[in-house]
């Protein structure tokens, strides 16, 4: 997430059951846990065959014992905290800065100018700005060349501009915004190692472009309706960019998911507040002006209708079709990218749900089974959800070159469910379908009309079946071996007295954030969970510092996560304007990356949710960002020997005079570029065994 927010205001007003009143039982219990990865690689050597044949006196000598296999361990030892306008490895690593923003995609594009004069056509063919979330995707299944997906958040207007934005009579000038539509998207780029370095090739046919005003296609229910008509595209089948692509995902099937979170502020309704539709207010779009005032901006009314137009929603004319009442409803969306495919168009699968996507994670697939997604909604009380496919999952298609068209299969029909955490530790999905039942015994299709309805306002489709208000629900990665679900909780100073807590959300005023996980039961829509880790300061008081971290693993607002193929956790950090004003670890070092070789899940019995401290035994800090920055994005390249990160709005960072992701500055302030910053071993052995 981005250092903006909106508000610290509340939009979840719907008062579902925080299950404050049994918390403190519910935590007092404990539980043993189920056999973690070791366990499983342990119980996969000695599978053998039974004997066949033979007499009944036959005497069968008892098979030798299996080998176990090695067992897994962290391969460095934990970094001590750090606060300069430099990144910190481990010895024996190294790190370099890698496509920061201006970085030339090809020819079309003038170099990166220090002093802030690139046009809005060279922002187009470069690096955008405030990179997030990324993955590496290997050309033939190399390690040593690919195309790495990644986002561009958001934009600093005062990086951006040399003098800063400008507002002339109350207007933008229209280069400046393209400018800011330019920078915002998502980036592929056709990347090469040699002698030890990464760089990017330039002018690949592989390297594209994705930004606030790139056409792309809208898949799914969404599709075509009443909803969607514009006068851009008055069959409601397309609409132009996307915004504010926060965290990420991808697919068996080699496509790029990118999440579009905090895209609502960049809209604004200036209708009064009884006539704006009900979807609008819960996703706070603004009433005064958009967050850019990109509203304001003057277009080509001929040739560019509704450039800039469009992004003020106010309904004027007799219909859909003569104003853009419905832009916005185009936007908070899964988005597919082919990263294969330049000639492909982006596609919106609208069947994900409609609210601030926080990346997404494919559950373990399974032959014959169908396929589920992940995926939270970063905000303070919103919702964590499930994605349930119609189709079952066939291996084969992970080997298609038709790639939009597995996505179609998989994404485009299926169950939206979001979550309800019991305080026994056990939950449920809760279906947000027509046919299911609120709280108070309607039908969603009586409360929303149709499933069009549903989807639009998907987190108020949430509010009427009862869903847990969570503490900002972030990322979301599987384990590979046992099919754990992981998913970070950043943090919710406004969870207070009045506001209650839950079980998976026990703590007040929480500065910290923690991270939650489940496993679903097979053939049903219930799921056992409990709480991995909760963030803290080392000192904190034992209310806060349920987890016993120390000086050497303390964290705060845990956000980016990934699982390598080992199953070794990472965790990335990011308490920036948010979450350091309101706690301690942000005052001792910056944000990080840490890393855990986590156990399975805990089960409860039905007793409560368990919290084994024994899973973050050997919690280890890899890795230190610059001042200010945050830690997000998350690769690795199939052989483990490189691994890619990004470093989002540093203040003092990187270095002009080197590719060095470590070097410090110590004098005169630059002007920060945020960039992927991709470690290696120096030995070449994988990385953090």
């Amino acid at each position: 997430m981005s250092k903006f927010t909106t508000s610290d205001a509340v939009s979840n007003a719907s008062g579902n059951e925080p299950f404050s009143s049994i918390l403190e039982k519910s935590l007092s219990r404990r539980a043993l846990t189920r056999g973690g990865l070791s366990a499983a690689l342990a119980a996969l050597a000695g599978v053998s065959l039974s004997a066949c044949g033979g007499s009944d006196d036959e005497v069968i000598p008892p098979a030798p014992a299996p080998t176990p296999p090695p067992k897994l361990a962290l391969g460095f030892q934990s970094l001590p905290v750090s606060m300069t306008d430099g990144c910190v490895v481990p010895a024996g690593y190294v790190a370099h800065v890698l496509a920061p923003w201006g970085t030339p995609f090809n020819d079309n594009a003038a170099p990166w100018d220090r002093g802030g004069n690139n046009s809005s056509n060279d922002l187009l063919n470069s690096a955008g700005m405030h990179h997030d979330g990324l993955h590496f995707f290997p050309l033939e299944g190399s390690s040593t060349e690919g195309l790495l997906a990644i986002n561009y958040e958001y934009i600093d207007e005062k990086a951006l501009h040399p003098n800063g934005p400008t507002l002339v009579d109350g207007k933008r000038p229209a280069e400046e915004v393209r400018k800011e539509i330019n920078g915002h998207g998502v980036g592929v780029i056709h990347i090469r190692r040699a002698d030890g370095k990464w760089n990017v090739v330039k002018n690949s046919k592989y390297n594209r472009r994705f930004t606030s005003a790139t056409p792309m296609s809208l898949a799914g229910p969404i599709r075509g309706t009443a909803s969607v008509k514009t006068p851009y595209s008055p069959t409601g089948t397309l609409v132009r960019g996307t915004n504010n692509n926060c965290g990420n995902g991808f697919t068996p099937w080699g496509t790029y998911l990118t999440a579009e979170e905090n895209w609502y502020a960049c809209f604004v309704n200036k209708a009064p507040a009884a006539d704006r539709p009900k979807s609008q207010v819960r996703m706070e779009i603004p009433s005064a002006s958009g967050r850019y005032k990109w509203e304001t901006a003057a277009g080509d009314a001929t040739e560019q209708q509704g450039e800039f137009a469009r992004f003020d929603i106010t309904p004027t004319g007799a219909d859909a079709t003569k104003d853009w009442r419905n832009e916005a409803n185009a936007f908070g969306y899964l988005v597919e990218i082919d990263p294969y495919d330049p000639t492909s168009i982006a596609t919106k699968r609208t069947a994900m749900g409609r609210f601030s996507h926080e990346g997404a994670a494919y559950g373990k697939p399974e032959a014959g089974k169908p396929l589920a997604f992940y995926t939270g909604d970063d905000k303070r009380f919103e919702y964590i959800y499930r994605f349930v496919s119609e189709a079952v999952w066939d291996p084969l298609d992970a080997n298609r070159v038709d790639r939009l068209a597995v996505g179609a299969k998989y994404m485009d029909k299926g169950t939206l469910y979001v979550a309800r955490f019991d305080a026994d530790g056990a939950g449920e999905w809760l279906p947000l379908s027509e046919n299911a039942k609120g709280k108070d015994g309607r039908t969603l299709k009586e409360e929303f009309g149709s499933l069009e309805g549903i989807l639009i306002n998907t987190r108020g489709a949430a509010d009427f079946v009862g869903a847990t208000p969570m503490d900002r629900p972030e990322w979301t990665m599987t384990h590979p071996v046992n099919g754990d679900v992981y998913l970070t909780l950043t943090n919710n100073t406004s969870r207070n007295a009045a506001a209650g807590t839950n079980a998976p959300n026990p703590r007040l005023n929480n500065a910290n954030g923690h991270i939650v996980r489940w496993h679903d039961e097979p053939g049903s829509n219930k799921f056992r969970w409990d709480i991995f880790v909760f963030g803290s300061n080392a000192t904190g008081a034992a209310d806060v510092n349920r987890s016993g971290l120390t000086a050497e693993n303390q964290f705060a607002s845990p956000d980016g996560l990934g699982i390598d193929p080992r199953g070794i956790l990472w965790i990335l950090t990011d308490n920036g304007i948010d979450g350091g004003r309101n706690n301690d670890v942000a005052k001792a070092t910056n944000d990080q990356m840490l890393a855990v070789i986590p156990g399975a899940l805990a089960d409860s019995k039905g007793v409560g949710p368990a919290i084994n401290k024994d899973n973050q035994g050997d919690l280890r800090r890899f890795f230190v960002g610059p001042n200010e920055a945050e830690i997000t994005g998350f690769a690795f390249t199939p052989d483990l020997k490189s691994v890619f990160i990004n470093i989002q709005h540093p203040v003092n960072w990187p270095a002009y005079d080197t590719e060095d992701a470590t070097k410090a500055n110590t004098g005169d302030k630059v002007r920060p570029r945020s960039s992927t910053v991709v470690i290696q071993k120096t030995d070449g052995t994988a990385i953090g065994v």
